[in-house]
């Protein structure tokens, strides 16, 4: 697959196989995404794998209703569609995927975003060369009880920046339509 195809192949991926994603894979992915540069290559992306979907599903409720406690305090942060989704106990904010990963990473650490982003693209890249799809779902970042937090491992010191959901995809979407790139100057 020559690289112009590769990156078109990547999508978010929204609907998967109910196929379980060996773990060994997900170790494989883990390995190339720590090749991402980070700033003064600190390296600071840890990694939560998360393949139980009760746990997956519990998860995804905290998420929505931590969600829909912060549009009640700030109507402005959800619209009408949005809640409905948020408020049906049927929508699972990971997709029913079969696995997620947590990328976290120490709260003191001014770049961790951006040194997440990038690591998250190695991910993506990688499990995309596999077959696999992935979706980042900034939703599920959304969990706050303090129960599930220490079940899942994350340490106080840290917090969840992407969550990420990986599985076989049922299909690919096309690409949506892409704009130009809009280069403001060139000096």
């Amino acid at each position: 697959m020559d690289f112009k195809t590769f990156l078109t192949n990547r999508r978010a991926i929204r609907d998967y196989q109910n196929k379980e994603v060996p773990l060994s894979i997900i170790k494989e992915i883990l390995q190339d995404t720590c090749l991402a540069p980070t700033a003064s290559n600190r390296q600071p992306c840890r990694f939560i794998i998360i393949q139980d979907r009760d746990l997956m599903k519990r998860l995804s409720d905290e998420s929505k209703g931590n969600l829909l406690a912060d549009g009640i305090k700030n109507p402005a942060l959800l619209s009408p569609d949005y809640e409905a989704r948020l408020r049906d106990e049927n929508f699972n904010v990971f997709y029913n995927a079969p696995c997620l990963v947590l990328f976290i990473g120490p709260k003191d650490v001014r770049s961790l975003d951006v040194d997440v982003a990038l690591t998250v693209a190695y991910f993506m890249f990688s499990a995309t060369s596999r077959g696999l799809g992935t979706c980042w779902i900034g939703l599920g970042a959304h969990i706050r009880d303090s129960i599930i937090l220490k079940e899942i491992g994350k340490p106080d010191d840290c917090r969840i920046v992407a969550p990420i959901i990986v599985g076989y995809p049922v299909s690919i979407p096309p690409a949506s339509e892409r704009h130009a790139p809009e280069i403001v100057k060139v000096v």
